[in-house]
């Protein structure tokens, strides 16, 4: 009932079940309180010929059920939330509820988790046990994103590469799965120039990276492309400490080629990356991170 502004609602739903349940036990007595309208105990109504509708009392048993059932049914509702906002005089919330069975779970895995609480990466990726837990916990709060293979897609980083915004190590892995990350590009279309500007500046970024690019067009960018090294650097290799993106690998977030860069330019680009902290306890972050941060090294090392 939280979901609607005022009380009123609560108010005609409690009116309603009261009712509704009072209006019961009037049925049943003016239904037993009925007369034969015959002097043969039937209402006086024949059908098919011979078909007599009788007016015989319900079974004494039927009768006991159905004024208990409403009986309990007045209980319960005083007992537990039933009328409206009202809370019942025991206090039980289905939120509740979920919240100790949670507890109960929480406290059932925090023995397995204890158990890798303090072991480094490195050890947790030689851990098969671990590593099945890990992908578990990945699966069921990254894969939406990141893809049950953790290759991610346009716009959601791959995780099984070398290629980090903020820095692969364990440890920067953990701080973003706690703490989230945004990353935000602004629209620099206005700083670059005119169009043709951006252009240029498009054809210089896809020179850095040696994808197939307009050489003039890049030579062009070379100086424009200043408006854009406070964040990515006078070499366009980016910067960890602000999540600035290296520009001259073959690593494209958001596509790659000229009308894809042109587009970021103009208009720019927010990511977010959600904070799992208030999900998951630091024991499952510190092994979800390994997790994730063996994925890129068993690449790297397949790759060597």
């Amino acid at each position: 009932m939280s979901d609607f502004f005022s009380n009123g609602w609560s108010i005609f739903i409690a009116l309603t079940t009261l009712v509704s349940l009072l209006a019961c036990l009037v049925l049943l007595v003016f239904a037993s309180r009925r007369k034969p309208m015959a002097g043969d105990n039937s209402t006086g109504h024949v059908f098919d010929v011979d078909l007599v509708e009788m007016n015989n009392p319900l079974p004494m048993w039927w009768v006991v059920l159905f004024v208990l059932t409403v009986l309990f049914s007045l209980a319960y509702v005083y007992a537990f939330p039933g009328l409206g906002a009202t809370p019942g005089s025991l206090g039980w919330t289905s939120r509740g509820e979920l919240e100790a069975d949670q507890a109960k779970v929480a406290a059932s895995m925090a023995k397995v988790y204890a158990e890798y609480a303090q072991q480094p990466a490195e050890a947790l990726s030689r851990d098969e046990r671990a590593m099945a837990i890990g992908q578990r916990l990945f699966i069921n709060n990254c894969a939406t994103c990141h893809g049950s293979d953790a290759r991610g897609s346009k716009g959601f980083p791959n995780l099984t590469d070398d290629d980090w915004l903020h820095g692969g190590t364990p440890e920067k892995i953990e701080e973003t799965i706690t703490l989230g990350r945004t990353g935000v590009m602004p629209p620099m279309a206005a700083a670059v120039g005119s169009a043709s500007d951006v252009r240029d500046v498009a054809n210089y970024v896809m020179s850095l990276s040696g994808d197939p690019h307009n050489p003039i067009a890049a030579a062009a960018g070379r100086k424009k492309f200043a408006a854009c090294a406070a964040c990515h650097g006078a070499d366009g290799k980016g910067n960890q400490a602000i999540g600035a993106p290296n520009l001259a690998d073959k690593t494209w977030l958001h596509g790659w080629g000229e009308a894809a860069i042109v587009a970021m330019i103009d208009h720019g680009k927010t990511n977010v990356m959600p904070a799992q902290g208030g999900r998951l306890t630091p024991a499952q972050i510190h092994l979800l991170a390994g997790y994730v941060w063996s994925l890129s090294q068993s690449r790297n090392t397949a790759s060597r």
